[in-house]
């Protein structure tokens, strides 16, 4: 479900930065988050 979540907030901040030409802090805080929940995911996988 994590990865899930990951690959939306990917998309949404590709979208954001090159379709809409938003480069606003925002659009860099979804990546941020995207990047932390990954690897959230991938140490709780590990640790299973």
């Amino acid at each position: 479900m994590l990865f899930t979540i990951v690959g939306i907030l990917i998309v949404l901040w590709i979208l954001g930065f090159v379709v809409f030409h938003v480069s606003s802090a925002l659009i860099h805080l979804l990546l941020v988050v995207a990047i932390i929940v990954g690897l959230v995911q991938l140490f709780r996988g590990r640790r299973a």
